[in-house]
């Protein structure tokens, strides 16, 4: 494990490669899964505000999900996530172009109908974040669906956190991400 100041990375982040392909995945991490998006406590309330703003781009069974189960749930653990529609299949916030998955929260984003891009956890994917009162730990969720990104990532010679860099800094600042360079560098 390498520590930055209170989070702990698996050193996969470091030795793997991985760069999202989605031209081969279509964005099935968006679809494929038990539970919807894990959510932070402080996204709940930046969902139900921009909801209104962003209905118009989501798919007609999206809109249902959210009318029926709200703009984030409970899952069955517990946990705070985005519904999907029909309880369990893609999520409520999907939309469909060109027979690939995109995120209509990002899609807003990027037409600046609003300034928050997606959940974070989303926005990190395939880092997983476990907290704990004192840090976190970041860990590389391997799923056989990726098996395109690891392997475009391999190609590209790309390790996960280099392919997050802008996320990692989104959710722990410019800072934490040089001191994890440095950290890096020094173990080299």
């Amino acid at each position: 494990m390498i520590e930055v100041q209170s989070t702990l990375l698996h050193e996969d982040l470091i030795n793997e490669d991985f760069v999202c392909n989605l031209s081969k995945c279509k964005g099935i991490c968006c679809v494929e899964g038990d539970a919807g998006a894990p959510l932070e406590q402080s996204e709940k309330a930046i969902l139900e505000e921009i909801y209104p703003k962003i209905k118009h781009l989501l798919a007609p069974k999206g809109i249902a999900a959210i009318e029926e189960y709200g703009t984030s749930v409970l899952d069955l653990d517990g946990d705070l996530t985005t519904p999907c529609v029909d309880g369990h299949k893609e999520c409520a916030y999907v939309t469909f172009e060109n027979g690939i998955t995109k995120c209509a929260i990002e899609k807003a984003y990027e037409q600046g109908i609003v300034d928050w891009k997606k959940p974070i956890s989303c926005h990190l994917y395939p880092i997983r974040i476990t907290k704990y009162p004192e840090f976190e730990v970041l860990n590389y969720d391997r799923w056989h669906i990726c098996k395109d990104a690891c392997s475009f990532g391999r190609e590209l010679k790309v390790p996960v956190y280099k392919f997050l860099k802008d996320p990692l800094i989104r959710k722990y600042g410019a800072d934490w991400y040089t001191e994890l360079e440095d950290n890096i560098a020094s173990n080299s």
